[in-house]
This record gives structure tokens, C-alpha cells and sequence, in this order.
């Protein structure tokens, strides 16, 4: 016989779980007891949401579940974001939150919020435990749902009495579960599709950055010699540094890729997940498109393939190549658009006005950070820019949300990239605004050990929004704000601070900070008059 919070902790520990991010609650003292014997490792955070934003970037970077853990009611309703955060973004995560006890209400409803019933539509499963003896099945079920295609994140509620309950259940471990493969009658119907086409191109959406596809991806594209773009989320699947890459669709339409999409007779969508805002807006005039994914598409009035290769996407695409390698004459037809588009994106990113442009800071940004170093962006107007601008020769080192596309979850993402990659250089780039919402996980950091370099670019506003009210002609009204010094606030928190005084000193403070230990906040002012100027005025008109 043993106790409820410790079949719970040898469940974890059989998934293969290294951290559970949290803020425990007297309802999970069972629990946080059972763990002091674990080999797991408890990783306290100063808010929940940025607990449930590191283990969906845990989740991200591994394709393994990441887990956080709060109380009842308040600790759990601060989750919801980062449920839904993980829910749009496919990234797998176990949420496991206390509950009062179920069998007696000494406290009455004190605190007791129906969290199962919150979570369900932000969930690909929500549960109360009603029963130690399950603990075991609930939690192996648990990781198989929030791994399994499309990946999200899952529910447990654990009440206080279950937690605390004597029961005898077996560990169930885990085993191996591979994707089906496409039916051989699918890969010929768009293998012909693809060799009819005068010029293709392929598209790698949000579904192509699972970690399992970095390779697959890149040998598909090498052997085929088919130009790519992907979108925001799409972006590092395969190495951008290949003379195929094009681009990126930051933008719906009217980008310099777009050139490229609007030629194009066929494109190839490898993993498009349309809980990104659409790369390119489909119209029945438009390139015909082969969908390729490990779940069928959703079709929706701007997405609607004309044949679909559903099932394990490495393998799809190995088969794909087989029928269709050294047979595609018209393969590079759209390269000739190649050198014009990315030249379009370089321009104005050597400028030297103070405050930077975004193209100088995105510039000088890949300059500092080495080729495996991971960047995670928080939302604000500079994502755009780093969508476009960026270039990755490693997958998965630009992280960034254009799902739920939710402020505040820049740092708490680079605190876990760099537990999971201590070896690698981690920077958080950060608005003032979305810093300010989880600014308090510098503690956090600090507390941890992590070497990482977050980078704050100030306007003083809502930079994103002030740019659309100004794109729809509005008065500039109601989104600015102030801000702590920030080079004192890092001090603060046992951080080294440093501030860019002007054009020339970006680069050599980015790099000093990035080469040195512990945690660094570099701030940059930036001049978002370029947004108007390029995404507005210019590129309508091309």
C-alpha cells in the first residue's frame, strides 16, 4: 500500500518527467512531500501562468509533456492561459491542479471553482481523479493524449483526500506508438499532382516544427530541389540557410514572398495548422494545394486543399520523394524570384539611426546569437519583423507564437529552453509591454542558475496596436504607458542590466551579455516608424 501522491510521482517519474514548474497549494502538500524523495525537479515560479508557459515550451522543444502543477481556484484559473497557449500552439503539456476534498466540505465552497468544466475547451482532455488506485492509468492516458498528433495539453485534478489515500496499482509505462502511414493510392494521386506542376513550392506550417521532423523535412526538400517559404510557426523547420528558402509569410498578403506564392501553379503544405493566421489567403484562381499532415486539414474559406497525404509525416514524405526525386524538371522554376525577395527583407538592416530600426535589431541579433542558440520572442510588433528577417540554420531556435499569439510568455519560454539546452546561448526578446506581464521571472532565473539574455525593446506603448490604429486611421489614443528603469530592476533581482545608448553599441552589448553567466537585461530603444513606412506604404504597392 502506498499513498495517492506517490503513485502519482512514480507515474511522472515512468513518463520520463524532469520538471514539474509550480506554485504548490496546501491541496498539494501530499504531493510536494512525495516529490522531496524524486528525482524529479520542482522549479518554482513566481505566477502560474508562467509555470504553464514553461512546461508548454518544455513540451515544444522535446515532443515530450511538459508539467506544471498549482492549487485550487485561483492558482488553477491562472492556468488558462497557458492551457490555450499549448491548445493553439500543439505543444504538449499535463497540467495537474489540487482540489479540495471531495468525500467531506469542512471548508464548505470556499475557494471551489469548477476547474475540470474550465478547462475542458482549452484542453484535448480534462479530469478529477475520484480514486488513488487510478492514478497510475490517468496519468499514462494523460501523456498519451498530450503527445499523440495534433499534441495539447491535459487536465488532472487531484483532490486533497484522493492525494492522501492508501492504494495498491501497478505503474503503467509507457510504449511505443508510431503514426500510420499514408495509403499508397494518396502519395501517387499527389506525386502526379507535383510532377505535373510547372512551378512548385512548398510551404512548412506550424505541424513541421515537431522535433521527430527536423530531419525528415530537410532531406525532403534537398532531394526534391522545390523552393520553400513556411510561416511564422513553420519557420526553422528545415535550415533556412539552404539556397531553396524564400522566406517567410509574416504577412497574409502582399509580402515580397507572396511574389513567389501568387506564381506559384501548386504548393505543397507540409504541416499547415490553421490556428495560424493564414500565410496566403486561398481563392479558387489561386495555386492548387497538397496537404501534407499528420492529421487531416481543416478546411476553412481560406484554406481548402485539393489532396491530402494524411499519416506519419516523415515517412509521408520519404515516399513522396522516392517517386518523385531527379523527375521534376520545373522543381526550381520559382528560384529565379529568390535573390530579389530576400534582398526586398535585408533593406534598411545596416541603417545606423538611433533609436534602431526593427531591421537593425533583427540584424544585429543574428549576428550575436550563434547558429544553435534559441531566441524566443514575446508578442509585439518586433514578431513581425523577426518572422521576416530571421534567418535559422537549426531547427526550432526561433520560437514564437502566432496561435494565441498571447503577450507574456517570452521569458518564462527562455527560462526552459535553457534548463532543457544549459550548452546553448538562450535570448528572450521581449516588448516593454509583454515583458512587464511575467517580469517577475527574473527571480525565477536567477534563483535557477540559467545563463540567459533578455532583450527589451522600449516605445513606451502597445507598440502592435498602435501600429493598426494608425494603419486604420485613428487618433493616437490610450496606449502608452511608463516604464521602471530598467537596468536598476535587473539589479534588483540580482540581474546585470545594460542599456544601449546608440547604434554602434547594440551589437558588442548583445554579444558581451550572450558571453557572459547568469542572467542579463539589455534594453534597446526602437523606432516602429518603419512599420508604417514598409508594411503600410510600401509593400501595397509592389
Amino acid at each position: 500500500m502506498t499513498k495517492g501522491s506517490d503513485l502519482l510521482v512514480r507515474a511522472l517519474e515512468s513518463e520520463g518527467v524532469e520538471y514539474i514548474f509550480a506554485i504548490p497549494g496546501e491541496e498539494n502538500l501530499d504531493v510536494l512531500n512525495s516529490l522531496r524523495g524524486s528525482k524529479i525537479k520542482l522549479v518554482i515560479t513566481r505566477h502560474e501562468q508562467a509555470a504553464g508557459f514553461m512546461a508548454a515550451t518544455y513540451g515544444r522543444l522535446t515532443g515530450r509533456a511538459g508539467v506544471c502543477m498549482t492549487t485550487l481556484g485561483p492558482g488553477a484559473l491562472n492556468l488558462t492561459t497557458s492551457a490555450a497557449y499549448a491548445h493553439l500552439g500543439a505543444m504538449p503539456m499535463v497540467m495537474i491542479t489540487g482540489q479540495k476534498a471531495i468525500r467531506s466540505s469542512r471548508q464548505a465552497k470556499f475557494q471551489i471553482v469548477d476547474i475540470v468544466a474550465t478547462m475542458r475547451p482549452l484542453t484535448k482532455m480534462a479530469t478529477q481523479i475520484i480514486s488513488a488506485q487510478s492514478i497510475p492509468t490517468l496519468v499514462r492516458d494523460a501523456f498519451r493524449v498530450a503527445q499523440q498528433e495534433r499534441p495539447g495539453p491535459v487536465h488532472l485534478e487531484l483532490p486533497e483526500d484522493v492525494a492522501s489515500d492508501e492504494a495498491a496499482a501497478e505503474i503503467i509505462h509507457p510504449h511505443v506508438v508510431e503514426l500510420p502511414v499514408a495509403p499508397d493510392v494518396a502519395i501517387d494521386r499527389a506525386a502526379a499532382m507535383i510532377a505535373s506542376a510547372e512551378r512548385p513550392l512548398v510551404m512548412l506550417g506550424a505541424g513541421a516544427s515537431r522535433p521527430q521532423l527536423a530531419e525528415p523535412l530537410s532531406r525532403f526538400v534537398r532531394r526534391l530541389g522545390i523552393p520553400f517559404f513556411n510561416t511564422q510557426m513553420g519557420k526553422g523547420a528545415v535550415n533556412a540557410g539552404s539556397n531553396l528558402y524564400m522566406g517567410t509569410a509574416a504577412l497574409s498578403e502582399r509580402d515580397w514572398i507572396h511574389e513567389a506564392v501568387d506564381k506559384a501553379d501548386l504548393i505543397i503544405s507540409i504541416g499547415h495548422d490553421t490556428i495560424e493566421k493564414p500565410p496566403f489567403i486561398m481563392n479558387e484562381k489561386g495555386p492548387r494545394v497538397v496537404h501534407v499532415g499528420a492529421t487531416p486539414a481543416t478546411v476553412e474559406q481560406v484554406y481548402f486543399p485539393e489532396a491530402e497525404i494524411i499519416g506519419d509525416v516523415g515517412a509521408s514524405l520519404a515516399a513522396l520523394a522516392g517517386r518523385l526525386e531527379g523527375k521534376l524538371p520545373n522543381a526550381g522554376a520559382l528560384l529565379g524570384l529568390r535573390e530579389k525577395i530576400l534582398a526586398k527583407l535585408a533593406e534598411g538592416s545596416t541603417e545606423d539611426r538611433f533609436p534602431l530600426t526593427p531591421q537593425r535589431i533583427v540584424h544585429d541579433v543574428r549576428e550575436a546569437v550563434p547558429p544553435d542558440g534559441i531566441v524566443t520572442l514575446d508578442n509585439g510588433m518586433y514578431k513581425i519583423w523577426f518572422a521576416r528577417n530571421y534567418r535559422t540554420s537549426v531547427a526550432n531556435t526561433l520560437l514564437l507564437d502566432n496561435a494565441l499569439a498571447t503577450m507574456g510568455a517570452g521569458l518564462p519560454s527562455a527560462i526552459a529552453a535553457a534548463l532543457i539546452h544549459p550548452e546553448r546561448k538562450i535570448l528572450a526578446v521581449c516588448g516593454d509591454g509583454g515583458f512587464m506581464m511575467n517580469s517577475q521571472e527574473l527571480e525565477t532565473a536567477v534563483r535557477l542558475g540559467v545563463h540567459i539574455v533578455v532583450l527589451i525593446l522600449e516605445d513606451h506603448a502597445y507598440g502592435m496596436i498602435r501600429w493598426k490604429q494608425e494603419a486604420d486611421h485613428f487618433a493616437d489614443f490610450g496606449l502608452e504607458f511608463g516604464n521602471p528603469e530598467f537596468v536598476a530592476y535587473a539589479k534588483s533581482y540580482g540581474a546585470t542590466g545594460s542599456r544601449v545608448a546608440s547604434t554602434a553599441d547594440f551589437l558588442p552589448t548583445l554579444k558581451a551579455a550572450l558571453d557572459g553567466k547568469g542572467v542579463h537585461l539589455v534594453v534597446v530603444p526602437i523606432d516602429y516608424s518603419e512599420n508604417m513606412r514598409v508594411l503600410v506604404k510600401e509593400l501595397p504597392k509592389h
